[in-house]
């Protein structure tokens, strides 16, 4: 079931389309993170201004290197000693949807290591955008349950995957890398 639920997202995803779908942390409104018609979509599903970016979810370090000119040596120990999923803020993002960046050309982005992410992005084989399943401005649902009709209606598809679960989920640690070398944790 993970399989097929994972190439059917994939390929919803492949067409441009936008998915509802269970994350290593909160359910997520996701897209091809290289399409930038598609991430405009979900702007305005969430009715989110798009200064406002995004976070990306990539299946492994590989596949983070071509989304970034480089990646600072401190962000490869702390994806290493991390203890719960961790998106980290990296100067020099490529390859992505412009609209996606901050306006410092910086990106979020998380290795998830969740089985279903992990097979939609392989058989998507692109990265993901991962955004909380909520309108801009109200709380981030943290069960399948709590995610608004209006939410469910605008995406092109909803994984049938998890959404009888009952244990809340939590949103990812943030840390800003800057470019000085600095680091920011912006949500613990």
């Amino acid at each position: 079931m993970i399989d097929s639920e994972a190439n059917i997202a994939g390929e919803v995803l492949l067409s441009g389309g936008i998915i509802l779908y269970p994350t290593d942390t909160i359910w997520g409104i996701g897209c091809d993170a290289t399409n930038m018609d598609a991430v405009q979509a979900i702007y305005d599903i969430k009715q989110r201004d798009d200064s406002k970016s995004m976070l990306v979810l990539v299946n492994g370090i590989s596949m983070l290197k071509d989304y970034l000119k480089e990646i600072p040596a401190q962000a490869l120990e702390l994806i290493a000693k991390a203890e719960k999923p961790t998106t980290i803020i990296y100067p020099g993002a490529r390859n992505l949807a412009s609209n996606l960046l901050a306006d410092d050309g910086s990106v979020g982005i998380r290795i998830t290591s969740d089985p279903f992410c992990q097979k939609l992005i392989e058989s998507a084989g692109v990265p993901i955008v991962s955004t909380s399943a909520n309108l801009s401005g109200f709380s981030s649902p943290s069960l399948f349950s709590e995610i608004s009709a209006k939410i469910c209606q605008q995406v092109d598809h909803v994984v049938n995957w998890r959404q009888n679960e009952t244990e809340p989920s939590l949103p990812s640690t943030i840390i800003k890398l800057e470019m000085d070398g600095r680091i920011n944790i912006l949500r613990p």
